[in-house]
């Protein structure tokens, strides 16, 4: 596992930026859904299951690309608990991004609603159940509000080093000449 670089991968912006639109289109989405009863909520709910597996073999890929690639060190300027908050702050990423669309399966599953990848049924991962579904869905409901938040204080971090510190912490996520790579 390689650290020496200045910037992430390409492959690892590539996934960072793309898992980044794909998520925040779930979180509209899902608000999207919450808000409708007509036609569109049938649709809403066909797009947030398909991006949900996707950002599943996404968050799993991205996985082992940072096991394999590592990471660019935190400046030595960053306080140890700066430090610490963004090692927490990734922690709770790839956790919300695994754990989501696996509690949304569950709950389909659960409430014995297909999931479909590419016209293929996935298979249920829990059996029918009326009272699992309504506790999976409402720990689905609450972790999106959970990543909701985990995504602004990352944006609100991110805008931090790119404009106030100005420590290259930003660059090592962006497609630009500095630092390499």
């Amino acid at each position: 596992m390689s650290h020496q670089s200045m910037k992430f991968s390409k492959l690892q912006r590539v996934l960072h930026w793309v898992m980044a639109i794909g998520i925040l289109a779930m979180l509209f989405i899902g608000v999207g859904m919450m808000s409708t009863i007509d036609r569109a909520y049938l649709v809403l709910v066909g797009i947030h299951k398909q991006l949900g597996i996707a950002i599943l073999v996404l968050a799993l890929l991205r996985l082992i690309v940072r096991w394999r690639s590592g990471a660019p060190s935190l400046p030595a300027s960053m306080s140890e608990p700066m430090k610490l908050a963004a090692r927490l702050s990734h922690v709770a990423f790839y956790a919300l991004m695994i754990a989501m669309p696996l509690l949304g399966w569950s709950m389909l599953s659960a409430a014995d609603y297909p999931v479909t990848l590419a016209g293929m049924r996935l298979p249920s991962i829990v059996p029918p159940n009326a009272e699992l579904h309504s506790i999976l869905w409402s720990a689905h409901r609450f972790l999106a509000f959970c990543l909701f938040a985990l995504f602004l204080l990352h944006f609100a971090a991110a805008l931090l080093h790119a404009w106030v510190r100005r420590d290259g912490v930003f660059e090592t996520m962006t497609f630009g000449r500095r630092g390499g790579r």
